[in-house]
């Protein structure tokens, strides 16, 4: 059966796109996650992948052409099959032609209340006049569902056209998701913590005091549709701000906090009193308690009174407790299994590992940092002449795409930068063209934007090679899983102070080991060592770097 793509919604605040690029053309074969277009939004240019398996049957967009967030902009399904329908069908109806149908249910509503004016269950499943429904956007390139961390508007809510409703989790980052209408927040269809697919339903925002128990959600979450009695419905969100949205401060006044954040304070044994919130109004939200520390956990300091009291009674038998804690897997999370997962099981991954002679790497660094207002680390200088030696070996900045290799003749350097909740790559663009310092000061300002959860889905797209650098922990040596497109992975081990042979003599030295992990379909082992032994030359000569 045939799958109608539409215009995705690939930023916050986009409200059209323009294809900038088709990477697929009529009639070819897509797989899924396949990159069908490269799609030019309010922010960025970025590339939009299938998620279906099929034949490539029209183009609803062209290229240079600009068109509404859910206008058509392809359909793919089997070889030959019909579409017909779903092109006079309205599969790719724009903006007037659901507007125009609109008119036409609201006319025959009209007819249908002039005839009888006792039945108002047909009215059920229309939207009333002024009433936008809001579902879940798709914030990033390859999300597919997101967790509201946080609301910053409750239910009754006065709502403004650009105030922040939620902040919503991506598979790569926190982002502010704004209202783009102006009313009453009538209904949250997510509550914090919870996941849901894109395009289910997040808000309904209308007139104050409408009516939105009847609106027909099936397109988005059936949240709204519930059985319960109205008074039920009614009762049990005061209550949840009552009990679970408030706390009382050290001063007897009230103190606000998410469910979530109270929750997780419960479970930590966290006083909210002793929390700064960082919210909307001094707020209490996930994050602050996930920054938190210093706070004694009350009940764990009971439980290990009572271990060492029943210790003290029965020294010879060990006393204990079976537990496990379980935690909701983030976005991020899932998406890191998903993708490091299909890169170990599909690219044949081979190891190239060489030691460096560091001596003259540690002396530059120091005359380099004398100077006034520069801060250069090993790190940058590994970045920088790994970018040097890719253009000397185009290989191995190149990608496999099946029947082709793609060699890209830019050299994009990803960082790989641990965060709280797993690992994110933000990409250096063109770091051939940098100096070193240009370098530093920017992994710098992407590494706090990564950690503070500020950097954009378009900081991360792109690269061509990746550093992962563990020397700041002390490991040695270690090999990490490449980093899809890429066809190469550098893993940067800690510098060891060791004997060493120099001119026929044993002296101190201090060595660093590299580990190059490398796509056999794309990367040789004679290409890969030749690689390592030109990235060796510019370390253990950085004038050459300089030149």
């Amino acid at each position: 059966m045939a799958e109608v793509i539409k215009m995705p919604r690939l930023s916050d605040t986009m409200e059209e796109g323009t294809v900038a690029k088709w990477l697929k053309q009529k009639g070819d074969k897509v797989e899924e996650g396949d990159i069908l277009a490269e799609i030019e939004t309010d922010k960025a240019t970025m590339e939009f992948e299938s998620f279906y398996d099929g034949t490539l049957l029209h183009i609803g967009i062209e290229e240079g052409d600009t068109a509404p967030v859910d206008a058509l902009l392809a359909i793919i399904g089997e070889e030959g099959e019909d579409i017909s329908g779903l092109l006079d069908g309205g599969a790719d109806e724009t903006s007037d032609k659901k507007e125009d149908k609109e008119e036409e249910s609201k006319k025959e509503e009209s007819k249908e209340d002039s005839g009888s004016d006792g039945e108002s269950d047909e009215d059920e499943g229309e939207i009333p006049e002024g009433v936008e429904i809001i579902n879940m956007p798709r914030l990033s390139d390859t999300m597919e569902e997101g967790t509201v961390a946080s609301w910053l508007k409750q239910e009754g809510d006065k709502v403004e056209e650009g105030d922040i409703l939620a902040e919503i989790e991506t598979d790569k980052a926190t982002m502010e998701f704004e209202s783009f209408y102006e009313g009453t927040l009538l209904k949250i269809g997510i509550q914090e913590g919870e996941t849901a697919k894109v395009d289910s339903l997040l808000a309904i925002i209308g007139p104050e005091g409408t009516d939105v128990s009847k609106i027909d959600t099936s397109g988005g979450a059936k949240k709204a549709k519930k059985s319960a009695p109205k008074e039920e419905k009614k009762e049990k969100p005061e209550e949840a701000k009552d009990t679970s949205s408030k706390a009382e401060g050290k001063d007897g006044g009230r103190i606000f906090a998410s469910p979530l954040a109270k929750k997780m304070a419960e479970d930590k044994g966290i006083n909210l009193a002793d929390v700064k919130g960082s919210g909307e109004n001094g707020r209490i939200v996930k994050k602050d308690i996930e920054d938190f520390k210093g706070a004694e956990k009350p009940a764990e300091a009971k439980k290990d009174a009572a271990a060492e009291t029943t210790a003290a009674a029965q020294p010879y038998v060990p006393a204990g407790e079976e537990s496990f804690e379980e935690r909701k897997n983030s976005q991020m999370r899932k998406t890191i299994a998903k993708r490091l997962g299909e890169s170990k099981f599909t690219a044949p991954h081979y190891y190239l590992t060489i030691e460096v002679d560091m001596a003259n790497a540690m002396a530059s660094r120091k005359h380099i940092n004398e100077m006034p207002d520069v801060k250069v680390s090993f790190n940058d200088m590994v970045i920088k002449a790994s970018a040097m030696a890719l253009r000397k070996h185009p290989q191995v900045n190149s990608q496999w795409t099946g029947d082709t290799m793609k060699f890209a003749k830019h050299i994009h350097m990803g960082v790989a930068v641990a965060v709280d909740e797993g690992l994110v790559v933000p990409v250096l663009k063109f770091a051939d063209q940098m100096s070193l310092t240009q370098i530093g000061s920017n992994v710098k300002d992407l590494a706090g934007k990564a950690r503070n959860k500020k950097i954009q889905p378009s900081d991360m797209e792109g690269s061509t090679f990746t550093v992962s650098n563990l020397g700041m922990f002390g490991i040695v040596e270690f090999t990490s899983i490449i980093n899809q497109p890429n066809s190469a992975i550098l893993s940067v081990g800690t510098i060891v102070e060791k004997p060493v042979v120099r001119n026929g003599e044993i002296v101190v030295g201090n060595t660093m080991k590299l580990t190059l992990a490398c796509d056999h379909r794309t990367v040789d082992g004679a290409t890969g060592a030749a690689f390592l032994q030109t990235l060796k030359t510019y370390l253990e000569n950085p004038v050459t770097m300089l030149a």
